[in-house]
């Protein structure tokens, strides 16, 4: 039989969400509606997180997209150089929003959250007439 110590449970993620980032309560609703959470348990180094971020960000306001929080993301995650994070994502359960969690290297503390709205994908029957 497993005890706690050997399966230690998942940490509340919505409860973690407080006020990092104005994408925060939004990822808190995307959860409490069925949203699925992944969080990786693997440290990646700053630098390579923050630059995915930068580059989503600039992305996104290329073409136009609806984002929540993104550039105050940049902004967190300039303040830790150097640092090992970890990250996990909130797919909400409509799919119309996508959330990037960003925690510290311990995984207890999350550090931003950002969030980028789908787009509908352009139906196959609007563009293709045989």
């Amino acid at each position: 039989m497993a005890t706690e110590d050997e399966h230690p449970s998942q940490p509340d993620i919505a409860a973690m969400l407080t006020d990092q980032t104005s994408a925060c309560k939004a990822a808190r609703d995307a959860i409490a509606a069925g949203g699925e959470v992944v969080v990786w348990d693997r440290e990646v180094p700053q630098w390579m997180v923050a630059g995915i971020a930068s580059t989503r960000l600039r992305w996104s306001l290329k073409r136009g997209l609806t984002t929540l929080g993104l550039d105050e993301t940049v902004e967190i995650l300039a303040r830790h150089r150097d640092e090992q994070l970890r990250t996990g994502i909130i797919d909400a359960a409509d799919r119309s929003w996508f959330f990037t969690l960003y925690f510290d290297a311990t995984g207890t503390e999350v550090l931003a959250c950002s969030g980028v709205k789908r787009s509908p994908r352009p139906s196959t029957k609007d563009s293709f007439e045989p």
